[in-house]
């Protein structure tokens, strides 16, 4: 660990205009924020009254060369195309780092930044909040008591792209035409490894770049990574050994689709059976399976089914996780014979569980051996 369990971490943060800020203030609580980095000054207003001791940069690379040892972990809130970049620049310099979902823009991305940070030694974490919820935990631990049964089948969905935040269902074929770029932006940085050159338009920032593949990983890249983290954290799953899709128009090299499901098969487990884990997107909706007697919320959410019974939560986060049909949920409810007992470790929150791993030289709830 860089510090005592009790000592202020210098952090360093780039991309801070929209979850990025989420993620900063969610970890500089308690800790000194000394460098900041944004390609856009635009956004940085609010930044320096908050922390008007740190030194503001455009661009990263320069930001961790001028700072050096003066930071010791550093976070990632750009878009995902970037992610990796800057990551792997800080993760090479021995810092430890905190990254907002999806940790990266490919599986090459994800492998590469696993490997080093076992190398360095690192602590790290991928922004998936709901990894540190309190339901993700029940989940698990009522599959593990046996509540539901074997699990053969998990049903997740998403609104997105249809909508939801960044998206608004309008396929395109081209990118946008030029508009003018806001004053003092570097528009190279914000582009970072994309090989074709995309003028700036509101259409790809600053909220509205997930949707085009260059850039985002579409509906489920942005949201999947919430809902289907559940039921593999919980079922233990691992790669599927094939993946089949289903979608509604054609495919476009360019921007998200309007509608798809992805299913993934992963093999048996030891003991465990094969297990489909369906995730639907756009305007694409499920069914529910028989016995499943809760509304179905047309934003998102997540089934396990089990032999005996099923798993669900509305949302994309396991917030109020319930047990299926509706009379197995009261019965558990009101009983106090069948509560089944908080065997797993509680965490205080995504951001809290990362400073805190860094200090005490841990392992973060959601680190890359994890997330990738």
């Amino acid at each position: 660990p860089v510090a005592g369990a009790n000592e202020k971490l210098n952090l360093a943060w780039v991309g801070f205009g929209n979850q990025g800020w989420g993620d900063l203030r969610g970890c500089a609580r308690d800790n000194n924020v000394v460098a900041l980095c944004d390609c856009d000054p635009n956004c940085w207003g609010r930044a320096r009254e908050k922390f008007p001791q740190s030194k503001f940069y455009k661009d990263f690379r320069k930001m961790l060369v001028e700072m050096g040892d003066q930071i010791d972990a550093v976070g990632v809130g750009t878009p995902d195309h970037t992610h990796f970049a800057i990551a792997y620049m800080a993760m090479s310099m021995g810092k430890h780092v905190f990254v907002e979902k999806p940790l990266v823009h490919s599986l090459w991305e994800a492998r590469t930044l696993q490997k080093l940070a076992a190398e360095k030694n690192l602590v790290t974490q991928m922004g998936n909040q709901g990894h540190a919820f309190e339901g993700a935990r029940l989940i698990k631990e009522w599959y593990q008591a046996g509540l539901i049964g074997e699990v053969r089948e998990v049903i997740t969905w998403t609104d997105r792209p249809k909508a939801g935040w960044g998206f608004n269902g309008q396929v395109k074929t081209e990118f946008p035409a030029a508009e003018p770029l806001p004053k003092g932006m570097d528009w190279d940085l914000w582009m970072g490894p994309v090989g074709k050159e995309a003028p700036f338009s509101k259409f790809l920032h600053p909220t509205t770049w997930r949707p085009w593949w260059d850039f985002g990983c579409g509906g489920l890249g942005d949201i999947g990574c919430h809902t289907i983290d559940t039921a593999y954290w919980a079922l233990d799953l691992d790669a599927p050994d094939r993946v089949e899709v289903e979608m509604h128009g054609e495919a476009n090299p360019i921007h998200t689709p309007n509608g798809s499901v992805v299913s993934y098969k992963v093999p048996a487990r030891g003991g465990k059976p094969p297990v489909t884990v369906k995730w639907y997107e756009g305007p694409s909706m499920p069914k529910a399976p028989e016995g499943q007697d809760w509304e179905m919320p047309g934003h998102g959410g997540f089934l396990m089914v089990g032999e005996k019974g099923g798993i669900f939560h509305g949302g994309m986060r396991p917030n109020s996780p319930r047990l299926y049909p509706k009379q197995k949920w009261e019965d558990y409810r009101t009983s106090r014979d069948q509560q089944v007992p908080k065997t797993l470790p509680r965490v205080p929150g995504i951001h809290r569980d990362w400073i805190d791993a860094v200090r005490n030289g841990t392992k973060a709830c959601s680190d890359f051996s994890y997330s990738a």
